[in-house]
């Protein structure tokens, strides 16, 4: 489930922007969206390499 552009703008806003254009918006969440994919593929490659099927916590973290 990839974040959506109104969560990009929460993300914004915590980050104490007042103001934020969609353009920005649309960016910040296919950067987050194509880093959190990059991860989930490096973690599913861990875990394989392990000979699990399941991803643990362990796999997401060396992903980084």
């Amino acid at each position: 489930m990839p974040i959506s552009k109104l969560t990009a703008k929460c993300i914004l806003k915590n980050a104490g922007a007042d103001r934020i254009s969609d353009d920005a918006a649309t960016e910040l969440a296919e950067l987050v969206n194509a880093f959190a994919y990059s991860v989930a593929k490096k973690a599913v490659k861990l875990a394989k390499h392990a000979s699990r099927k399941t991803v643990k916590k362990a796999d997401v973290q060396l992903a980084k």
